[in-house]
């Protein structure tokens, strides 16, 4: 059974998969189907540990989420699993999660339903309901509590202080907001209607399309577009070095380009790298666009080290094979960066390029914008952990040993925007990858500008 990640920003990050984007995607507690794209663990989330996330979305602030995972522990709870975590518990988080979301009529009855400790909660006052029907100010108070609260409910401790205190004051809230609704029939209708709940805007404009391709749903690979995938073998425009052995190549996406290359790196390869990487291994930090300074932040969740040619042999041996394969100079790359993801790591999306509104992050080294990036799989991943790129629909897996590779910037130099991507949360198991930031500077010759995007 998969446990719940130690730290907030591990939580965090997995509580922004319980969507309800798609009304029909499944339940990250929940496996999903045997052989599901990017799936390779049937394991399981308890109730506790979506109570877990829920509460770190509480703590956070995030209310949208803490409705949707306590609804999935009542659901969990209601299928008679056994638990730690109390109903009381879970309906104490949800109501006043509600009330934040602004639905006051079905607060009180939450409220109702704690100081009852129902068994089950029906439409009206399951969080389904408060994203399909949001707005309850034109039901009646009587019919929404008669649909809530059953006879049959094993009744709780009607002393519980807080759960009294919070019914006293939402009851009074609702009475000031129903009088107020009363006295204007107009500012009446249009409460109704902004009351229904919508997720909160927040920092990523393309978020539910991001979740969405990581659950693995709405991947615009179209049959018209598979069409124009191939595979072949590749051989870096007759590189000695890969005439007798070509890498197989394969199509990942027609436009812009994006390839796979298979059995780039053994698994002693791997195995190498990884036990050079892990004492270096710190906190991956971000770049502030406007200082420039680095920085942790909870949209990166990940540990990370910067290897060097004279730190082993097979360093320098993978970077050669990275130059020989795409055909770009090493030269005035990056050095190999080596990331660990374990089970709630991630990378929202963002630019691989700087931007021109942007601090020039790479100015001090002379070489220019990133012109590429070589991104090498060194693990499988039980589930998640896809790379994808929101405004394609693209969602590219994890294989070990493989590696894409795709480029930021186009012919004329300019940012190609099309390619912001994001390393999607590990939702079971843990992620190894490595990668090659390739800079304008040197391959004026083997990658030429042009006037146009497209030359």
């Amino acid at each position: 059974m998969a446990t719940l990640p130690r730290g907030r920003n591990s939580a965090k990050a997995l509580s922004t998969l319980k969507s309800r984007a798609s009304p029909h995607s499944s339940s990250p507690a929940r496996p999903p189907p045997a052989g599901a794209q990017g799936t390779k663990s049937q394991a399981v989330m308890s109730a506790d540990d979506c109570f877990g996330i829920g509460r770190s979305a509480y703590n956070e602030g995030d209310y949208y989420h803490t409705v949707l995972w306590m609804e999935q522990v009542l659901e969990q709870l209601d299928a008679g699993e056994e638990a730690i975590t109390t109903k009381a518990q879970v309906l104490d988080y949800l109501s006043y999660a509600i009330f934040q979301l602004g639905v006051l009529y079905c607060t009180l009855e939450l409220t109702c339903c704690l100081l009852s400790l129902v068994r089950r909660l029906n439409w009206c006052c399951s969080a389904s309901a408060i994203m399909q029907h949001g707005g309850f100010f034109a039901a009646g108070k009587q019919a929404v509590l008669q649909g809530c609260c059953s006879d049959n409910d094993d009744p709780m401790d009607p002393s519980h202080e807080q759960a009294g205190g919070n019914l006293r004051y939402f009851e009074q809230l609702l009475e000031e907001e129903r009088e107020k609704l009363a006295s204007n029939q107009t500012e009446a209708e249009q409460v109704t209607q902004d009351s229904i709940y919508e997720r909160p805007v927040d920092y990523l404009p393309e978020r539910d399309v991001y979740e969405s391709l990581c659950r693995g749903e709405d991947v615009k690979l179209t049959p018209q577009r598979q069409k124009r995938l191939f595979c072949r073998y590749h051989h870096g425009n007759r590189t000695p070095e890969l005439l007798i052995a070509p890498f197989k190549e394969e199509d990942e996406w027609d436009s812009p380009h994006i390839v796979r290359y298979y059995d780039v790196m053994s698994d002693e390869e791997i195995q190498r790298i990884k036990e050079i990487a892990k004492p270096k291994l710190t906190r991956a930090t971000v770049r502030d666009p406007k200082t420039g300074v680095l920085t942790v932040a909870s949209h990166r969740v990940s540990k990370s080290s910067w290897l060097e040619e004279n730190d082993d042999p097979v360093v320098a041996r993978v970077n050669r094979r990275m130059q020989h394969i795409t055909g770009l100079t090493v030269k005035t790359a990056e050095l190999l960066q080596v990331a660990n993801y374990g089970m709630g790591g991630q990378y929202e999306p963002h630019f691989d390029f700087s931007r021109n509104d942007e601090q020039d992050v790479s100015k001090h080294l002379g070489t220019g914008n990133r012109v590429a990036t070589f991104l090498n799989y060194m693990s499988d991943v039980e589930a998640g952990g896809a790379t994808v790129f929101p405004d394609l629909g693209a969602a590219i897996w994890p294989k070990k040993g493989t590696a894409v590779f795709w480029y930021n910037l186009l012919r004329n130099r300019e940012g190609d925007y099309q390619m912001r991507h994001a390393a999607c949360p590990v939702l079971v198991g843990y992620k190894w990858v490595s990668n090659k930031w390739f800079h304008e500077r040197g391959q004026e010759f083997l990658r030429p500008c042009g006037s146009t995007e497209v030359d």
